[in-house]
């Protein structure tokens, strides 16, 4: 037993740091054209439609906010109209993306603001965005860079939390401190696309419980311990 755990150990300790700089910047070239010119899978036409999905969008399908917007988006197409609407005017079109009554006050207490505070514009600062109820880093994030083309973090969903521990790009268990850990090692010019490129990654092929890893572009570059096919 002792021989084979040497010989475990020496082969460990000869794999390539996950972190090298050549390593990430193979990841990033893969992604980059697995997924050319990937986009935000959240409908909208300006920055506000798209920071009220994104509040919709949490414990919620992207497919599922696209169904409801719409329809909440013509009865109240202004944050100056979310912000006069009633509560259960917003909880009866927001109902079917779950937790609705606390996204309807978040929604409303966002439109105030956003009509109060900033003339009827989302801001473009992610202090100031951080003000509007409802909004944490993802969402603002998500509306900087996919609206705004501002690069000040990388969205982390759980699909980019899932696939960047995968990768072993983080081992951490937060979304703010997995940020912090992927903002040290991608180029700021890659925050914005490399997220969007690793959600469409986790959801169409690093899917969490099967793993398509004969389809994968990264399988050459993943060390999952879960893989469910190998060309090492």
């Amino acid at each position: 037993m002792a021989p084979a755990k040497t010989v475990k150990t020496a082969k460990s300790s000869k794999r390539e740091n996950p972190l090298a700089p050549e390593r990430v910047k193979a990841i990033l070239d893969v992604l980059a054209k697995t997924y050319p010119g990937v986009v935000c899978a959240l409908h909208h036409r300006n920055a506000w439609e798209l920071t009220v999905a994104t509040i919709l969008s949490a414990q919620c399908t992207d497919v599922r906010v696209n169904m409801v917007t719409p329809a909440l988006f013509k009865a109240f197409p202004t944050p100056k109209a979310m912000a006069a609407a009633s509560l259960p005017e917003i909880e009866s079109l927001i109902r079917t993306t779950g937790f609705f009554r606390n996204k309807a006050k978040s929604i409303q207490g966002a439109a105030r603001v956003v009509t109060e505070e900033f003339g009827g514009k989302v801001p473009q600062t992610m202090e100031e965005i951080l003000r509007l109820p409802g909004v944490a880093r993802k969402t603002g994030n998500v509306v900087l860079g996919s609206w705004y083309g501002i690069a000040a973090g990388i969205v982390v969903d759980t699909h980019v939390m899932r696939l960047s521990k995968r990768l072993e790009l983080t081992k951490q268990t937060t979304p703010e401190k997995v940020e912090q850990d992927l903002m040290k090692i991608i180029p700021q010019d890659r925050w914005i696309a490399f997220s969007h490129e690793l959600i469409h990654h986790g959801r169409q092929v690093c899917v969490a419980r099967k793993p398509k890893c004969a389809d994968c572009t990264l399988e050459k570059l993943c060390n999952a311990p879960d893989k469910t096919w190998s060309s090492h």
